[in-house]
């Protein structure tokens, strides 16, 4: 597999096995007019196996998106050919518009065209969630 390498742009690395597909659907990358590539189950010491995508562009990245989708991301910033800077992620601390609330009588159910707001939690377990901002239901993934 030959996969040419980038002069201006991004190299999304450690993606978990399986989520760069929604990462390109959720990013709407199927939109661009440069080069995308997408490579699936790369053997990785760190996580056994990985996904990597390559953009060919510097184009503005919607960073909570992509800490929501998979927070151990990484994003290396490649300019003039050369690795510029590293951006690790963590889950943002508030989502808007990317989830929506589930709850029938939530009144974003009702009133379609507020925003969709979701707000990290702790759950009693030490866990964290996601949780509604008007009616606090907490967003299974």
């Amino acid at each position: 597999m030959n996969i040419d390498s980038i002069q201006n742009g991004y190299v999304l690395d450690h993606i978990k096995a399986g989520r760069s597909m929604d990462i390109y659907r959720y990013l709407n990358l199927n939109d661009l007019d440069c080069s995308v590539a997408i490579i699936k189950n790369v053997k990785s010491n760190k996580m056994g196996r990985k996904d990597i995508i390559k953009i060919d562009s510097l184009i503005a990245l919607d960073l909570t998106v992509l800490g929501y989708i998979d927070p151990g991301i990484t994003i290396n910033v490649i300019r003039d050919g050369r690795l510029e800077e590293k951006q690790p992620l963590a889950l943002p601390h508030k989502i808007v518009n990317i989830i929506k609330c589930k709850n029938p009588r939530c009144i974003t159910s009702a009133e379609p065209q507020l925003d969709s707001i979701f707000l990290l939690s702790r759950k009693a377990n030490g866990k964290r969630a996601y949780r509604c901002a008007y009616c606090e239901t907490e967003h299974k993934r």
